[in-house]
């Protein structure tokens, strides 16, 4: 895949393929495990929710206009692309254009069982179904999803495609993955401790969590300053666009995806509390954005089910 030649619609920090799902209903009440999100950042981060916002309803919605609207992130890989991963030739993205080191995966795909857990998009799925994995895509945009199963019709590979909210995956096995692919797309998520309670849960002993997710020092920047090349430190952290004005949200987010930064307690720290063994860290610059010429944008993290 290579870069667009035209900036990314909103918002500036969305990140690749799948990096698209999927912010979900609020969380639930009451204290989080260690390394989630605690009652005072929770409560930060919703601020801005109302009760009568649903955020998991806004993210689908939004995410189906990304594919009307043809984000880079909802266009399907082509037959090439397929044709290629059937003969051992392939890769994935977790953060940015950065393909994923193919020894984070599992030395044969032939037969393993692959949640690609929001990341819909006819990308990722389609890609690992070509290299012999038993594909499920699990997103919250059922558009994103259709896309997974216009290539899979087009091709002839067995895809599972399932509708629903990363936090709750209850559709699922416990103990029934080798892999859970996940793509920045946790940014639309407000919180992340029952996504890794989860992702442990499905897979099995000895499986594999690879994830991206954004570097939450970019959230401090002003928006419309990132619009101009400028970096102006604006928001505290933790940060959503929910905690803009109205007007403001909408001017420069239309009415895109609701955001939340996450820290890396939350995405890190949360992994390890969950029983999660971090095996690898990376990082690269953000694909878009004046930020990437000073800090990493993206980080991507491989982790292991011990057993």
């Amino acid at each position: 895949m290579s870069p667009p030649k035209e900036r990314p619609k909103y918002p500036l920090r969305r990140s690749p393929a799948a990096i698209r799902l999927t912010v979900r209903q609020r969380g639930r009440p009451g204290g989080q495990a260690a390394g989630g999100t605690g009652p005072a950042e929770a409560s930060s981060r919703l601020r801005g929710v109302t009760q009568s916002f649903d955020p998991v309803a806004h993210n689908r919605a939004a995410w189906d206009r990304e594919v009307d609207s043809d984000n880079e992130w909802t266009r399907p890989v082509g037959p090439e692309v397929i044709a290629r991963a059937r003969a051992g030739d392939w890769s994935v993205v977790l953060i940015g254009y950065e393909p994923v080191p193919r020894d984070w995966f599992p030395a044969d795909l032939s037969g393993a069982a692959v949640l690609c857990l929001a990341s819909g998009g006819g990308q990722q799925g389609p890609v690992l179904a070509a290299a012999g994995a038993a594909v499920t895509v699990f997103d919250n945009s059922p558009r994103q999803l259709a896309r997974d199963e216009e290539v899979a019709a087009r091709e002839g590979l067995a895809i599972r495609t399932v509708l629903g909210d990363m936090r709750e995956l209850s559709a699922l096995a416990d103990a029934s993955f080798d892999v859970v692919v996940n793509p920045v797309s946790n940014v639309f998520c407000p919180e992340l401790a029952p996504v890794w309670r989860e992702a442990f849960r499905v897979l099995r002993p000895g499986g594999i969590l690879l994830t991206g997710f954004m570097n939450p020092d970019v959230f401090i920047f002003d928006d419309a300053a990132l619009e101009r090349g400028e970096l102006v430190v604006r928001h505290p952290l933790p940060f959503s666009t929910l905690d803009l004005p109205d007007a403001e949200r909408k001017q420069v987010h239309g009415d895109g995806p609701i955001e939340f930064s996450h820290s890396l307690t939350e995405q890190v720290g949360g992994q390890l509390a969950a029983g999660f063994i971090l095996t690898r860290l990376v990082e690269a610059p953000h694909h878009w954005g004046p930020t990437a010429r000073y800090m990493p944008g993206y980080i991507a993290t491989r982790a292991v089910k011990p057993g």
